[in-house]
């Protein structure tokens, strides 16, 4: 099972994805910490972009190939690049978005977090490149005190969703 969590900066996605993870027993991949190994200065620039979405594809071919679930956990606001990880999956594959308040995520992105640098600039950049997922998937709001909430209802849909295989 491919699990990807996509949303914008301080959305809450890497608390939630992380805890996922964790709950069914998958490899986690993270875009932030990939893109702390790969690059000692980190621009958020489209080629630098590239380079960590290929180290993900890489780490998520390997889980796959040791029998592993993986929930993978980047923006993934460009639907190019979903397709491209999509044409290199195999099994079933889960989209799950996570979103927040805007000002809820000014507040987490002006919090010192351990991987990820992006700024209210960054998350506007990404917001304006957005590109909306279009396979089927499900949506949560975070909150700050709702991740039980949110995991009850991604395990409802990872367990339940007839179109696993897409």
């Amino acid at each position: 099972m491919i699990v990807f969590v996509s949303g914008l900066p301080g959305s809450g996605k890497s608390y939630f994805a992380i805890r996922l993870a964790r709950i069914i027993d998958a490899e986690y991949i993270n875009s932030d910490e990939l893109r702390k190994k790969l690059f000692s200065k980190r621009t958020y620039s489209k080629g630098e972009k590239a380079r960590v979405y290929d180290a993900m594809l890489q780490s998520m071919q390997g889980a796959m190939n040791r029998g592993m679930s993986v929930v993978l956990d980047a923006t993934f606001h460009k639907k190019e690049i979903r397709n491209w990880f999509l044409q290199k999956t195999k099994g079933s594959v889960f989209f799950i978005e996570v979103w927040a308040d805007e000002e809820i995520t000014k507040e987490r992105l002006k919090q010192n977090r351990p991987y990820s640098e992006a700024d209210f600039g960054v998350y506007e950049i990404i917001r304006k490149q957005w590109e909306p997922l279009t396979k089927p998937h499900l949506t949560l709001q975070s909150t700050n005190s709702n991740i039980d909430e949110m995991l009850q209802k991604a395990m409802e849909y990872l367990k339940d969703d007839p179109r696993a295989n897409r």
